[in-house]
């Protein structure tokens, strides 16, 4: 038996094991400098390796090739010094996540992004109310604002809630992880127990959760603390790191549900 496992391992198991292995590495260091500056200093990396290459294997350069390969004896620290922010934020997450974690969070990359325009609006007392769709469509109150279909971006959820922004006292309606409008007006609850010290925003968010399954931020710019509500019920003073990783939880467990639902599908139809 243990020959038998010696033997997938030496001829195969090992081998895709060690591409998957470097396809993450990979994946991850694109991850970390997408949209940064460092992507500009990879290629140069690049091309200069290319041409080190040439340089010694191709044209047997001797000068061209001694200089670079000197060059590249003390790049390792150039490189160090140059990627110290995104080694830093790697290390980081290395110590605090697991890869199946990094996959998750990989492709759910839209909540940090969330999450951190709503931090900033926080510290700034931005009010902000966001809608996250869930089963229930809510075609008719997207109506009710203006077409977004953009992807999720700190950028863009920080210039749709500026206080200047023409679409500042609306909601923000999210579905299929993108924003599909700003500016949207939702149903007010008409709850007489409803606290009396709450505006708006928090009265609209709750009114939206006793119709539909959807879940609303809700960013008091009073204060700049966050709530959450849904089934008409609302969770008040909550902390960022509370709402990290419920919103993980919420769109992980919405994934989970799409595969089922989907599966399930396709039985019906081969039957």
């Amino acid at each position: 038996m243990i020959s038998y496992l010696t033997l997938i391992w030496n001829y195969g198991l090992r081998d895709i094991l060690d591409i998957l292995l470097v396809s993450t590495l990979f994946y991850r260091v694109m991850l970390l400098v997408r949209g940064t500056r460092s992507v500009q200093v990879i290629q140069g990396i690049l091309l200069l390796a290319f041409t080190t290459f040439l340089a010694t294997e191709v044209f047997n350069f001797t000068v061209t090739g001694w200089i670079l390969q000197k060059f590249w004896v003390a790049g390792i620290l150039v490189i160090a010094v140059v990627f110290q922010p995104e080694i830093r934020a790697a290390l980081a997450q290395l110590g605090g996540h697991s890869t199946f974690h990094w996959a998750l969070k990989g492709q759910l990359s839209f909540v940090e992004e969330m999450v951190r325009a709503l931090q900033e609006c926080s510290e700034k007392k931005i009010g902000a109310l966001v809608v996250l769709e869930l089963e229930t469509g809510l075609k008719n109150f997207v109506e009710t604002g203006t077409r977004i279909n953009g992807e999720i971006s700190t950028e863009l959820i920080l210039s749709i809630l500026h206080p200047r922004s023409p679409l500042h006292d609306g909601a923000i309606i999210v579905s299929e992880n993108g924003i599909a409008a700003a500016g949207c007006i939702l149903p007010i609850t008409d709850d007489p127990h409803f606290a009396k010290v709450l505006g708006l925003r928090h009265r609209a968010a709750v009114g939206l959760t006793e119709t539909s399954d959807a879940v609303v931020l809700v960013l008091s710019e009073e204060t700049g603390q966050i709530s959450i509500a849904k089934d008409g019920n609302l969770e008040r003073n909550i902390s960022f790191d509370d709402l990290r990783k419920r919103l993980y939880d919420l769109f992980k467990s919405k994934d989970d549900r799409s595969i089922l639902k989907n599966s399930s599908q396709s039985e019906g139809a081969n039957l």
